[in-house]
């Protein structure tokens, strides 16, 4: 008997219980807890990063969102009214390249314990919530494990420990936490524009004795990204992803590519800029930053970035979403209004080709 199927079963983004990434800290007081987080994110200040806490004047219960969220420029006041659910939280925090949680409210999918004998009683009653202990930290050197932790946990006192004041390792280690999660980067040409201007298709055109598609792919894949084409057709190819958002251009292609993977960050190219090089290629993913929504690429004389020559992180994917659902399918219009990593380049890297004339001129130059 067949099962029927209701939905669609899309691939999801990677999330953790509040966040794509997250981790708690628990076994100690609130304010002990509050003060390791502040010097924590000023020393990772380079990351996006968001403190998640109950607010201590309400009962933790009817409070499911933090009343204020913590990163390295300041605070964030939020207010909110009833309980949020799971998918609230998320998009609360999917911009966020690390959360950090107060344990003592809320359960985190990783943890770090602070040992500290005052608070001996309520680690006991979290013990369970002690699943994915990434380090102890330790109030001084002379602070022991509880004996309800080494027959729970045997192998506990083999984690790495650091004591509270060690701010700079502490750090570093989370760092490298954040830094196991960057997402991996996989290439798209688009090669599904209808080519009005031009009277034929401008991917399959010629500038250097291959049809520039396979050229621009042949770019991305030389610098060991998995490289698929955007096509508007329906295809089984699986070097290739058909638009599931109909009409949109080149943001429906580069929606289609999150939905196909929402964990990937894609590097988006054109075929209509055969002046992109190998250099231009390595020089934007050099630059990456991963903490924004996307890198892209500027002539040094324009004001605008080049939307399809960019590497979009998979926090740009809900941003698109939210752009497309106020009736904008720009991707350029969201680069210019969120957070974007900016390489610039000399103009003529970044001519855009789209008549018989222009495309003969550019070969000959090409050729010469």
């Amino acid at each position: 008997m067949i099962k029927h199927k209701k939905h669609a079963n899309l691939a999801r983004r990677y999330n953790d219980n509040f966040a794509p990434n997250e981790i708690s800290f628990l076994g100690t007081n609130c304010g002990n807890i509050s003060d390791l987080v502040t010097k924590i994110s000023r020393k990772l200040s380079k990351y996006k990063l968001a403190y998640f806490d109950a607010s201590h004047a309400k009962d933790v219960e009817e409070n499911s969102l933090s009343e204020f969220v913590f990163h390295h420029e300041g605070n964030v006041q939020i207010t909110t009214s009833g309980n949020l659910n799971k998918f609230e939280q998320r998009l609360q925090f999917a911009q966020y390249d690390y959360v950090f949680i107060n344990g003592n409210h809320y359960q985190g999918a990783k943890q770090i314990l602070i040992l500290d004998e005052a608070k001996e009683a309520s680690v006991l009653k979290r013990l369970d919530q002690l699943d994915s202990i990434q380090f102890v930290v330790k109030l001084t050197k002379e602070t022991k494990y509880f004996s309800f932790l080494e027959e729970k946990y045997p192998q506990i006192k083999d984690l790495i420990c650091y004591t509270i004041d060690e701010v700079d390792k502490i750090s570093q280690h989370i760092n490298n936490l954040i830094e196991e999660k960057i997402a991996p980067v996989k290439g798209l040409v688009l090669a599904g524009g209808k080519s009005t201007r031009m009277g034929q298709d401008k991917s399959e055109l010629d500038y250097f004795g291959k049809p520039q598609k396979v050229f621009a792919k042949e770019l991305l894949e030389n610098n060991n990204l998995e490289t698929f084409y955007s096509v508007r057709d329906s295809s089984e190819n699986n070097q290739e992803i058909s638009d599931k958002f109909y009409n949109l251009g080149p943001f429906g292609g580069i929606c289609s590519a999150f939905q196909k993977d929402p964990n990937a960050a894609w590097f988006v190219l054109a075929t209509d800029v055969p002046f992109i090089d190998a250099k231009i290629i390595q020089l934007l993913l050099k630059h990456r930053n991963s903490s924004k929504v996307a890198t892209a690429i500027k002539g040094e004389s324009n004001q605008f970035v080049e939307p399809l020559i960019t590497i979009y992180e998979p926090k740009a994917y809900p941003i698109l979403m939210q752009y497309l659902a106020q009736g904008y399918s720009c991707p350029r219009k969201m680069l210019i209004n969120s957070d974007v990593e900016i390489v610039e380049v000399d103009n003529d890297f970044i001519r855009n080709i789209n008549t018989p004339e222009e495309y003969k001129s550019a070969k000959k130059e090409i050729r010469n």
